[in-house]
């Protein structure tokens, strides 16, 4: 990219979303200080979340020499990895995020290659995909009520992130899911009223299709019902999980994406609905809080 060269540091105080998703821990300071990268651009200002990740993700050679990935493609120009005539069932370490062509998904796929999971997800364009996250993601294309494409999906699946509606009606069969997350703005489409009711009718019918599959599925799941999504930065606010927030509160895209990451490691014996927006409480230790919102579920 053509331009001054500018140092960014990926770790501002105005995006402690990504110093959650490195560490996970409270020590965003020192991790802050050993890893900053140098970004180009043509004008001299602070970088959006989204701009950061794209900085980071396009780093190229240098990203995937740290991670050890191999080059973007080998010298025959087909895509690493792809095997069309494997039949054999894989190990299932992966996770299928079932659109990482979404702002939210897109930093769910960050937040996953950064806790190195193996990552696969489903993408309009397979080759500007590859481009972009590089082998690191196994980036899928192709036409999601197709039984065949689907099936080579979930093919090494063991969870799958959602973080949009309208994906988990199409699956036959859950065999070897182990987790589903779903992002929910249930909530928000009840809730609308007027012509947003109207331009709402099918988010909403798409949402309840989701959650009464992933429900009937008989595996245990995470629905995160969340309020108004916006672009506010993660990581500045508390939270609210009280029953009702969702339908008249907002959340911050960045924080809705962490949660959804966090959910991954904190499997519900069965089933577990909850409501989110952003507010007052504080949470220090997300694997506590997880247990709570279980008991509260349990009740």
């Amino acid at each position: 990219m053509a331009g001054s060269a500018s140092t960014v540091s990926l770790f501002s105080s105005s995006s402690l979303y990504c110093n959650r998703s490195f560490e996970n821990t409270k020590t965003y300071a020192t991790f802050e200080r050993r890893f900053s990268f140098t970004c180009f651009s043509s004008k001299k200002k602070q970088l959006s979340f989204m701009d950061q990740i794209l900085d980071y993700i396009e780093g190229g050679p240098k990203l995937r020499k740290w991670y050890g990935a191999p080059d973007l493609l080998p010298k025959d120009g087909k895509e690493l990895g792809e095997d069309e005539t494997a039949e054999e069932e894989e190990v299932r370490d992966a996770v299928l995020v079932t659109d990482g062509d979404n702002e939210i998904g897109q930093m769910i796929i960050l937040s996953l290659i950064l806790k190195r999971v193996r990552v696969k997800a489903l993408v309009k364009d397979k080759r500007v995909a590859l481009e972009a996250f590089g082998t690191y993601v196994e980036s899928m294309a192709g036409d999601t009520k197709d039984t065949i494409f689907l099936k080579k999906a979930l093919r090494g699946v063991r969870a799958v992130i959602c973080p949009i509606e309208g994906f988990l009606s199409n699956i036959d069969s859950w065999k070897g899911i182990q987790h589903v997350i779903l992002l929910s703005q249930l909530s928000v489409y009840r809730n609308s009223t007027g012509i947003q009711a109207v331009m709402n009718s099918n988010a909403r019918k798409l949402a309840e299709q989701d959650e009464n599959v992933v429900k009937a599925s008989g595996v245990p799941y995470s629905i995160i019902r969340t309020g108004i999504l916006n672009n506010t930065p993660g990581g500045q606010q508390g939270f609210s999980f009280e029953e009702g927030c969702a339908a008249k509160g907002s959340l911050s895209k960045e924080d809705a994406a962490f949660i959804c990451v966090e959910a991954l490691d904190n499997v519900p014996q069965k089933g577990l609905i909850f409501e989110v927006v952003n507010g007052g409480e504080k949470v220090s230790d997300w694997k506590e809080c997880f247990a709570t919102l279980m008991d509260r579920s349990a009740e």
